[in-house]
């Protein structure tokens, strides 16, 4: 049988990889420097396998405008050069028969608005993840209630404390939100 403390633990739990899924979405997006969190995930067909390019080769940053990809195999230059033409990032990759050369542009103040939408956008959807775990935690509980398993004052109890645990997350989020925003709006 499953007891409050055992709900609200799962609860935290998703809630937590929930923000971090939302770091990990807010790390690709791109910012007027370069970062390997830019390209690291991009998913490149490696001998008919799709395989994350973090997987297949070293991304380094050698200059603050610059990623170099070293793929591991020479073989796979092409295939990586296709995938970051094709990614919605704008990037124009430079093949030099070694590496791979990655120029990150400069963000036009239009562009950057644009992004800056974008991650209000990728935040929200993060907003709403969280919020659904919260409404599959306060559902269960109150089945429980309903069983008889758990007593109104205790149900109560929890589902106050799941509204605390769903605003320390979305809490996070808003400071992840600004601190993105910020580095966006860097010139």
């Amino acid at each position: 049988m499953t007891t409050e403390r055992q709900i609200l633990s799962q609860i935290d739990a998703r809630m937590t990889k929930s923000v971090e899924a939302l770091q990990g979405d807010l790390a690709s997006i791109r910012t007027g420097r370069a970062s390997p969190a830019l390209v690291e995930n991009l998913m490149i067909d490696y001998y008919g396998v799709p395989t994350p390019l973090n997987q297949m080769a070293s991304i380094s940053v050698p200059e603050a405008r610059l990623l170099m990809i070293q793929p591991w195999d020479k073989q796979a230059l092409k295939e990586i050069g296709k995938s970051v033409l094709k990614s919605n990032l704008g990037l124009v990759p430079q093949d030099d028969g070694n590496v791979i050369r990655i120029g990150i542009p400069a963000l036009t103040e239009e562009r950057r608005k644009e992004i800056v939408r974008l991650v209000g956008r990728t935040v929200e959807d993060g907003h709403v993840a969280v919020r659904n775990i919260r409404r599959d935690g306060v559902e269960r509980l109150r089945q429980m209630e309903k069983a008889g398993d758990l007593s109104r004052d205790d149900s109560r109890r929890a589902q106050a404390e799941i509204q605390k645990l769903t605003d320390s997350h979305v809490e996070q989020m808003e400071a992840m939100r600004s601190e993105k925003q910020v580095e966006v709006m860097e010139v």
